[in-house]
């Protein structure tokens, strides 16, 4: 079967197709993914091939205008600032997606290519299979997991309908632009296309481990939580011999990085995130990318890193800290310590807020309230306390017994007999 995965956004958003496409392409189907020019050799390097969407997502994130809101924090605002620049590129991903798509059997996409992927579904006649790794599906027992916050119990279910009003929304203008532009379709209803026939009574994949949210009761049939999609570090990496020489010199250190998140104040994080160690006396490994804290500043219990494979590097920590991408916190997990997560926006909290309820890691604390006592404490209460890192290490080989990506594979080959 030939297979169209869709996806947008920073690394950590694309990254989990890339391994659901991976799992698809060793069952025989012929895999195409589409995404941003700066992902074509992680498409390619694992076998996929590469499909461009136009526009730079990166530039967007490390906008003047974005940082300031990521700030903040609030998701209404970034939601508007995000769908006014897309709508600039809708028309191209529109133009891109009906190439992409070209002679395909089967659509995939998440929240990221939703809307796009529902109009070339529409346009093509194709079904379209949902594939998140956050819960997108309305329920009453989990708040919608992009909202800053958590609602009470009896708002749940309405929450995700107005997570999903508020992106749509915002994205509906962009979509409508393409639909009679290019795709010459009718616009899509005022409240959104998610009752759409290309997808109706086909599987909704979910991309996170049961061990960290149970599958609703109130959930469709047709909804399947499968475990995380890991992407596994290439046989042939090694460390750097600098970085082992420095785990090999005392005791664990913790994990420090916000991987794609940017930030207005670097230099004031990092002598934020400094104060803190030296307040703890904790060893450190910081992700590289902290503006104006070069390698050469660092006291000897810190070590500065480029990259490293998650699936390597956090099994060799006392805890990780991090902004709670659902890709990071997924990792954090799955090595089995301690997480520490400074949420900036979008499910970030909603991460954050997971890991406390589970007791593998402090209440999360977003990133424009923290503070070196903050973080200091954290710190101390993730390497020290016993019950935490037991809980941590008793998920961590939940998690690693499962096998999310050929759990997917196995519904898609189940439906692609279908067709």
């Amino acid at each position: 079967m030939r297979i169209v995965i869709i996806a947008m956004g920073s690394r950590g958003d694309v990254q989990p197709y890339v391994a659901l496409g991976k799992g698809l392409h060793s069952a025989g189907h012929q895999v195409r993914l589409m995404t941003h020019d700066a992902f074509e050799q992680l498409v390619t390097g694992h076998g996929l091939e590469f499909w461009i969407a136009r526009g730079n997502v990166q530039a967007i994130a490390e906008s003047e205008e974005m940082q300031a809101l990521l700030e903040k924090g609030n998701f209404l605002a970034i939601n508007a600032y995000t769908a006014k620049a897309a709508q600039k590129a809708a028309l191209e991903w529109a133009e891109d997606g009906l190439s992409a798509c070209a002679g395909a059997d089967l659509l995939i996409a998440g929240i990221g290519g939703l809307f796009i992927g529902l109009s070339l579904a529409e346009k093509l006649h194709l079904p379209l299979i949902q594939a998140y790794y956050v819960p997108f599906t309305p329920t009453r027992e989990i708040s919608g997991a992009l909202l800053p916050r958590p609602v009470p119990d009896w708002l749940n279910r309405l929450s995700h309908h107005a997570v999903r009003q508020i992106m749509w929304q915002g994205a509906r203008k962009a979509d409508n632009l393409a639909r009679q532009q290019v795709l010459g379709s009718p616009k899509a209803p005022f409240f959104g296309p998610f009752g759409s026939r290309q997808t109706r009574g086909l599987p909704i994949l979910y991309g996170f481990s049961p061990a960290v949210i149970a599958p609703p009761a109130d959930w469709p049939v047709e909804a399947q939580v499968t475990g995380n999609w890991f992407l596994e570090a290439e046989a042939d990496w090694s460390p750097p011999p600098a970085l082992v020489d420095f785990l090999d010199a005392g005791a664990s250190p913790v994990y420090v990085g916000f991987g794609s998140m940017t930030n207005r104040k670097p230099e004031e994080t990092a002598v934020l995130v400094m104060a803190a160690l030296a307040k703890t006396g904790q060893r450190a490994v910081l992700l590289s990318g902290w503006g104006g804290l070069q390698a050469a500043d660092l006291p000897d219990n810190v070590f500065m890193l480029k990259a490293a494979p998650h699936d390597w590097l956090f099994p060799r920590m006392a805890a990780v800290v991090h902004h709670g991408g659902a890709g990071t916190t997924a990792a954090g997990l799955r090595a089995g310590v301690p997480s520490i997560i400074v949420p900036f926006f979008a499910d970030q909290p909603f991460w954050g807020r997971q890991v406390a309820r589970l007791g593998v890691g402090p209440q999360p604390v977003p990133r424009q309230r923290l503070t070196v006592d903050g973080l200091a404490a954290a710190l101390e209460t993730a390497v020290s306390n016993p019950q935490m890192r037991q809980r941590a290490a008793d998920l961590g080989q939940q998690i690693q017994a499962e096998d999310g990506v050929a759990k997917a594979v196995a519904i898609v080959q189940r439906l692609a007999a279908q067709l």
